[in-house]
């Protein structure tokens, strides 16, 4: 069964609405951790729109399962990752304007400049991966710049419309996930997720984590966090592929 990484973000997000201190992120991830959350996940952006600096560096103190930082190839963001020494990098794509994170990393047009920050987390002792389409020469330019994993953006299938786009997008992240292990990643998948649609991604062979934030943040508002996060987990295991059960 894939490990669950509950992202945070829009718990700090709900919070900067109101410029307050509530509802603080580093509860959130403690919740996240007792409804058994394999892993906490944040992006702290160069705007810092919602995750702050204090958040990154209570995070790194308090959470104790995998935290996982989505960042930007920022020389300013990566001197942070280095000193705050997150278990995992996810770089990421990241525009001002955008509502979240749209779409992959190219990292075949940033090669030179993702394998600098590559190599500066990783002989600071972070794992790093890549968010990124589904695509063979992102995943091959991935491995080439030192990267360990890869998280394939699942945005196409989360909106697919009609049998025909669905079962193209499971393929193409069948084909990502295979091509991804040959080129010896972890493979992750992340984007659009929810508790409706959670079922078939969970299904395919090969996802050894998903992150997974707003659809998590939005059921808590009804149930609790620790709740919610507690049926994704289930979600998760249900619907594994037979033999990870």
């Amino acid at each position: 069964m894939a490990l669950l990484g509950v992202n945070i973000d829009h718990v700090a997000t709900v919070r900067q609405a109101r410029r307050t201190d509530e509802p603080d992120p580093v509860w959130a991830a403690a919740e996240a951790e007792l409804g058994g959350g394999d892993g906490i996940t944040f992006h702290l952006r160069e705007d810092r729109r919602h995750i702050g600096d204090r958040d990154a560096r209570l995070l790194r103190e308090t959470v104790g399962v995998k935290l996982n930082m989505e960042m930007a190839i920022a020389p300013e963001i990566v001197d942070i990752a280095c000193e705050l020494g997150p278990d995992q990098s996810t770089l990421v794509p990241e525009r001002r304007q955008e509502l979240t994170t749209e779409g992959g990393l190219d990292v075949v047009a940033h090669a030179a400049a993702i394998e600098r920050a590559v190599r500066r987390l990783t002989d600071g002792g972070v794992t790093v991966s890549a968010f990124i389409e589904p695509l063979e020469d992102q995943i091959r330019a991935a491995a080439d710049c030192g990267c360990k994993a890869v998280e394939l953006w699942t945005g196409a299938y989360a909106h697919a419309e009609g049998a025909d786009q669905l079962a193209a997008a499971l393929d193409h992240l069948r084909a990502g996930i295979e091509i991804g292990h040959r080129a010896g990643l972890e493979v992750h998948g992340g984007h659009g997720l929810t508790y409706r649609n959670i079922a078939a991604v969970a299904a395919l062979e090969g996802f050894g984590e998903f992150n997974i934030g707003h659809s998590i943040v939005s059921r808590a508002v009804f149930v609790g966090l620790r709740e919610a996060v507690r049926q994704m987990k289930d979600l998760l295991e249900r619907h594994a592929p037979r033999e990870t059960r």
